[in-house]
């Protein structure tokens, strides 16, 4: 990989991650229009770290105060009612379906699943559920002619079933083209959440799964040796501060705005890409991982 290659990689990770888009797939489109070698499985899951290390920057002090709480409810019974402490609980949940079906599925997620029809079908199929929660929360927000506008869950109404749904959802988004953001966002306004609720909720749960399968991706690349590390460090900083600026942006946007654009995207998106593979154009399957 070179190191042009790296800085585009490395900003459109960034630039995406945060957005019901589905970064991976960007990045594996990126690679096929470009020409370049599709940057692996291995790639993604090291420049997230980037990304998630501005989850922890920006949420840092919501962070600090799950952290602490959770550790005090496990020696104070008394802290358990605390929501930041059940907040700490809610993500490990969360954290669960993820977990089990990243183990699970590895070689279809590193091989099968980079197929750019499959990713072209879960962008027009994510696209039109996200867009489906996006007018049931519209709905809810601003009522119709007849009825009030009904209120929305806050993160306070969290609990252990739909900590789970959010976690199954996010799951999903293991799939090229589903979405992280997309998945879990869509999924909360589903439930009855509010946009930025679920949108919080999405991005503390995305840590725990985004730094372990990181963790993994190194550990497994100091032992093979497959992954080309000056670049691809690189483009990590990259997608640091890049998703950095992305998130601070969609958080304020995503309090009062539309998710329609991004609906309208995917959906193009998804149409181009079965034209061109359809067309030959496009090979749907990756070339050779860049080392």
């Amino acid at each position: 990989m070179s190191w042009f290659e790296s800085l585009v990689l490395g900003l459109v990770q960034g630039l995406t991650e945060f957005l019901p888009v589905s970064s991976s797939a960007h990045l594996r489109l990126t690679a096929a229009f470009s020409g370049w070698a599709d940057p692996g499985a291995a790639f993604t899951a090291i420049t997230q770290i980037g990304t998630e290390t501005a989850v922890l920057i920006y949420f840092r002090k919501d962070i600090g105060r799950i952290i602490v709480s959770w550790f005090r409810s496990l020696f104070d019974k008394s802290m358990r009612r605390n929501h930041d402490a059940q907040m700490g609980w809610l993500v490990i949940v969360g954290s669960i379906p993820i977990g089990l079906l990243g183990v699970t599925l590895k070689d279809q997620i590193e091989g099968p699943f980079r197929d750019l029809r499959i990713t072209a079908t879960m962008l027009l199929v994510v696209g039109v559920v996200i867009g489906i929660a996006d007018r049931m929360a519209a709905r809810d927000e601003t009522g119709r002619r007849h009825r009030a506008p009904k209120q929305r869950k806050t993160l306070e109404n969290l609990g252990v079933k739909d900590g789970l749904i959010f976690g199954l959802c996010q799951a999903c988004a293991l799939i090229p083209g589903v979405s992280r953001s997309g998945a879990t966002i869509s999924g909360g306004l589903f439930m009855g959440y509010k946009r930025e609720a679920a949108a919080r909720y999405s991005f503390l749960l995305a840590i725990p799964a985004v730094l372990a399968s990181g963790a993994f991706e190194v550990k497994d690349s100091l032992g093979e040796g497959h992954v080309d590390w000056g670049p691809t460090l690189f483009a990590t900083v990259i997608a640091f501060a890049s998703g950095y600026a992305v998130i601070a942006w969609f958080m304020k946007w995503i309090s009062n705005k539309s998710f329609m654009p991004f609906v309208w995207y995917r959906v193009a998106l998804g149409v181009v890409i079965i034209v061109l593979v359809s067309a030959g154009v496009l090979s749907p399957h990756a070339a050779e991982s860049a080392g």
